[in-house]
């Protein structure tokens, strides 16, 4: 049984809740009547603003006068003529025009133009106004359709333009890059012929670098008759460091040019470099200290020789096989192995792998050109018997016949004695004797090698005289005397045989200077002596004169003196007008250095320069004398300086003279 007094508290609680409800939904229809109120005094506002506005219109149209009425309409209509515009596509700038305001004076601007003959001619002319302001806009609307199809035609026919250009100028890009590849590639065949010609001139001067030999070793592997008997490494033996510093970069040059041909060559020649490299690197160290804190070698030098003979006698297989097993000891880890050891280990290895490579290469050559010399002796003997079993039948042929030489009979007729077999080969070897007098066969100068010095006997015989004095110790004043004719004689030679050259490399580089001459023009070639100098490279180049192919500009200018005094029947005499110098260095041993030149005025004589050109080893100063007048440096008058293709061009033309009375 519950006690009073809770029923009491829960009695007055629901009650509570009760009241509460009732007041939430007396609050929510009280919002809503109020709503409604609000909504009905909207309305009613509205419609008396709406009543209000239309009172105010009838009254001002009750008591407005005609004219007024007009202007309204009129007003009324253009704004709608206005927004019928806007609709059509009329442009601001027109939009704004009315009868009374335009820049035409028109009067009637927005009234419809009706042209009567037109219509009259088209049998239209009993159609009312309503009809034809309806055929108007029609035609407006046709029209706007048909600019709009005209403006969408010219956007495609734009697009269509452009993507014509666009894949025009891709073409154009392709076709651009595809020539650049071709030059790029052209111009590295280029320098790896001059590189080459290089080469050759250096080993035919008896001043061969180290890359010369091993470029000549690789390039004589296609030749059947040249044959290398010596591997290419021993072309290191006794280099200095700087020497083989200097053949790391030029086999890098040489890669470069040859795109890979012959990498794997260049790859082992350039591991044994690096190798001897650091072997004269290591023995150049001077200090304990410097000995301590190196690299670690790993190997002990009392069984380094040890290692090498392993080494030594393996081939490039077996030598790999050995790398493998080094590189999984050393990828073990196992326990006690020495890391270093191990690993300076396989850094010999490696020249020793690049050695025995080149030794097989080398090995492999030296077979194959020996099966070739080989086949071409067995031809040339299968020749020799075909020709000895046709001689008999080619001897009783002419035995047979008659003939009216008695050289011949005389030599038909020792076939019936004893010892004809003596005389016949007499008779042979007179007859080879008579042919070719045991004289090498004529070469032209065409059939001649490129870089080929050719001497004459005197010159031969000057020599050896030479030679023979300086190893029998002959008198000094002597030898130094007989040293300086040599030299004279030596350098007339070359500057004969650089103006007597054709090979290729000459042609090229006089055909490049040629270029552009003109019937004004004329080969100059008149050098200026220099004091002579000493050079600091002369002990390791041996010091040249470039060669040039140079012209003169003479003309005359019809000024007004020249226009008084001479015709074109008798015209003036001819002046200097300037001069083109092309000086050749194709084997200057700094290419980045570009060759100078110094202009000094004639101390004896102001109205002549001594032009002096410089460029570097191998190469000498060369002059000219030239006319001293001001120079003409604008480029639009010729004026060229420049260093491209081993050719130095220095042209300009002098200011012109300005006749004054």
């Amino acid at each position: 049984s519950r006690s009073p007094s809770s029923e009491s508290s829960s009695g007055s609680s629901s009650s509570a809740s009760s009241s509460s409800d009732s007041s939430s939904s007396s609050d929510s229809s009280s919002s809503s009547a109020d709503s409604l109120k609000l909504l009905e005094k909207l309305h009613a506002k509205r419609e008396a603003m709406t009543r209000e506005r239309r009172l105010q219109k009838e009254a001002m149209k009750a008591n407005e006068t005609p004219e007024e009425k007009r202007i309204r309409r009129l007003l009324k209509k253009e704004a709608k003529e206005r927004r019928r515009k806007q609709r059509m596509g009329w442009d601001k700038d027109y939009l704004h025009y009315t009868n009374s305001d335009n820049p035409f004076g028109d009067a009637n601007l927005l009234a419809t133009f009706v042209w009567s003959k037109k219509l009259s001619k088209e049998g239209l002319t009993g159609m009312n106004r309503e009809d034809l302001e309806a055929r108007n806009r029609r035609k407006q609307e046709e029209n706007k359709l048909e600019l709009e199809k005209v403006k969408k035609r010219r956007m495609e026919r734009e697009l269509e333009r452009q993507e014509r250009e666009d894949s025009m100028l891709r073409l154009q890009r392709d076709k651009e890059a595809e020539q650049f590849e071709v030059w790029a590639r052209q111009e590295d065949q280029f320098h790896l012929e001059q590189a080459r010609l290089r080469s050759r001139i250096r080993i035919a001067d008896g001043r061969a670098k180290p890359i010369d030999l091993l470029a000549k070793y690789i390039n004589s592997e296609e030749e059947v008759d040249a044959v290398e008997m010596h591997e290419p490494y021993t072309y290191l033996n006794g280099l200095s460091i700087k020497d083989l510093e200097d053949l790391i970069e030029d086999i890098k040059v040489y890669i470069k040019l040859e795109h890979g041909k012959n990498l794997d060559y260049w790859n082992d020649i350039t591991v044994i470099v690096e190798d001897e490299l650091y072997k004269l690197r290591k023995l150049e160290k001077k200090s304990d200290y410097e000995i301590a804190v190196g690299r670690r070698e790993g190997i002990h030098q009392s069984v380094a020789k040890d290692v090498a003979t392993v080494f030594k006698g393996k081939t490039a297989s077996q030598l790999a096989a050995l790398q493998k097993q080094i590189e999984k000891k050393i990828s073990d880890k196992g326990e006690g192995i020495d890391i270093g050891y191990w690993e300076s280990l396989l850094s010999q290895l490696k020249a020793h792998m690049a050695r025995a490579r080149l030794r097989d290469r080398h090995q492999e050559v030296l077979r194959r050109k020996l099966e070739v010399l080989k086949a071409e002796q067995r031809a040339a003997e299968s020749g020799e018997i075909h020709l000895t079993s046709e001689e008999p039948s080619l001897h009783s042929a002419m035995t047979s016949g008659t003939t009216s030489d008695p050289s011949a009979r005389f030599k038909n007729e020792p076939s019936q004695n004893p010892g004809g077999s003596e005389i016949k080969h007499e008779a042979s070897s007179s007859e080879e004797e008579e042919d070719g007098n045991y004289s090498p066969r004529y070469l032209g100068p065409n059939e001649l090698e490129p870089g080929t010095i050719v001497v004459t006997e005197e010159d031969d015989a000057q020599r050896l005289i030479f030679t023979r004095l300086r190893v029998q110790n002959a008198d000094v004043p002597q030898v130094s005397k007989l040293i300086t004719e040599f030299d004279s004689i030596f350098k007339m030679l070359e500057l004969l045989l650089s103006r007597e050259s054709t090979n290729a490399v000459e042609q090229a580089l006089q055909r490049e200077a040629r270029k552009g001459m003109s019937g004004d023009e004329a080969i100059f070639s008149v050098e200026s002596a220099l004091d002579p100098q000493i050079y600091l490279w002369s002990d390791k180049y041996r010091p040249r004169k470039p060669r040039y192919f140079n012209r003169v500009h003479t003309g005359f200018e019809w000024n007004k003196y020249n226009q008084t005094h001479y015709d074109m029947d008798n015209p003036p005499p001819k002046i200097v007008q300037g001069y083109k110098f092309n000086i050749f260095y194709p084997d200057l041993i700094d290419k980045n250095t570009t060759p100078e030149y110094f202009l000094t005025v004639c101390s004896d004589n102001h109205d002549f320069a001594i032009l002096r050109f410089h460029a570097g080893p191998p190469y000498e100063d060369i002059a000219f004398k030239i006319v001293s007048r001001e120079w003409e440096y604008s480029y639009k008058r010729g004026f060229r300086c420049q260093f491209h293709n081993n050719i130095f061009q220095l042209w300009f033309h002098f200011k012109r003279y300005r006749y004054r009375r």
